[in-house]
């Protein structure tokens, strides 16, 4: 009742040959490998020309910040300014849309008096995103 796949006892064969039907799929994997295109991905990126003529814009579209240091300087993200190059940075930040934010940040040891006409400087100029960074500074003077 065994079977037995040799040849000793005159019985056919029970296994196929599957030499055949793996010579067929691989002429038949090479021909569409063949016939395949070859893709080929372009991608066009237009990247910005620098020229050097031209002044970079010192008005950041997300956000500016202007802080005073302790001797008083006004500085529009981290360059000195005087109060009229201040209110022009202002004014053209409050005509964007969307209006950046301004982060105000005047150091513990400015004196009030600059700080406070910087404020009527920024109420002026009609700025509606104003913050006030650097707070958590004063938190134990109280």
């Amino acid at each position: 009742m065994a079977m037995s796949g040799g040849k000793e006892d005159g019985s056919p064969m029970m296994e196929m040959n599957m030499t055949p039907l793996i010579d067929v799929l691989l002429v038949l994997l090479i021909m569409f490998i063949i016939t395949i295109p070859i893709q080929t991905h372009a991608v066009k990126v237009d990247l910005p020309v620098n020229s050097p003529n031209q002044p970079q814009n010192p008005v950041n579209p997300e956000k500016n910040k202007i802080s005073i240091d302790p001797a008083g300087v006004i500085a529009w993200n981290g360059a000195p300014v005087d109060e009229v190059t201040l209110r022009q940075y202002l004014d053209q930040s409050a005509g964007m849309t969307p209006e950046p934010e301004l982060h105000f940040q005047p150091d513990p040891q400015a004196r009030y008096e600059v700080v406070d006409r910087t404020l009527a400087v920024i109420k002026r100029s009609a700025i509606t995103k104003l913050g006030f960074i650097g707070n958590e500074q004063y938190r134990n003077d109280f």
